[in-house]
């Protein structure tokens, strides 16, 4: 059976750090995906690019779906690595496409929307979104869907280490929100290190969103 690679717009004031980005026009957000959810803190990690961290952090202070957040590092004048932690009221989307055994390859702010790039396994559990949206009041699009082959039956441009780090992360619940492995579960079930077990996850999300989302006169070396 075919995979799913969707590309879906939701607007609701109550998704997580919707309020934040309005009170800061020159933010962006997009999450780190090899990061994901620290499971003992439950902590969210995001790349964060602004002109004015401290009006960001202004907003954060009266986002009401956000409950604590810290800036872990700067990657350059305008960008950091936050971490946060919702409140009870924020809405998210992760353990919707958990439970239908999704992953988010990315997510981006677009002023008070968001537009979320995942991975599901069957498009019949798309309906799960669609549920979720419409009992919580959220608007949401399909912006585009792409069926491709599933990641044990076709290489995707994946290395066959590539492939085996990506099954061995979704069959230990690597991608669920809240994690129910981490990254050194992931390597020590790989037999190699963490940073290269990191390396092969990332490398492989890469390779199966260029297979699956860009034509092939556009795709890179």
């Amino acid at each position: 059976m075919a995979d799913i690679k969707a590309v879906i717009r939701v607007e609701h004031p109550d998704i997580v750090l919707t309020e934040t980005v309005s009170h800061d026009a020159s933010s962006t957000v997009k999450s780190v995906s090899e990061a994901g959810t620290d499971p003992t803190s439950g902590k969210f990690f995001y790349h964060i690019e602004s002109s004015d961290f401290l009006r960001f952090e202004e907003g954060l202070r009266n986002d009401r779906t956000i409950g604590e957040f810290e800036r872990v590092t700067e990657t350059g004048d305008d960008k950091a690595i936050y971490s946060f932690v919702y409140t009870d009221e924020a809405k998210v989307l992760s353990p919707v496409i958990s439970a239908a055994n999704g992953v988010i390859l990315d997510m981006e702010n677009d002023g008070s929307a968001w537009t979320l790039t995942v991975w599901i396994p069957e498009r019949t559990e798309l309906a799960r979104l669609w549920d979720y949206a419409q009992r919580n009041d959220v608007d949401i699009e399909l912006l585009r869907v792409n069926e491709y082959a599933g990641i044990g039956t076709t290489d995707a441009g994946l290395t066959d280490s590539q492939r085996e780090a990506l099954l061995v992360a979704l069959e230990t619940g690597y991608f669920e929100e809240p994690r129910n492995a981490t990254l050194g579960e992931v390597a020590a079930e790989l037999g190699i290190s963490q940073p290269a077990a990191g390396g092969l996850l990332r490398r492989g999300i890469k390779r199966l969103v260029v297979s699956s989302m860009i034509d092939d006169g556009e795709r890179p070396d």
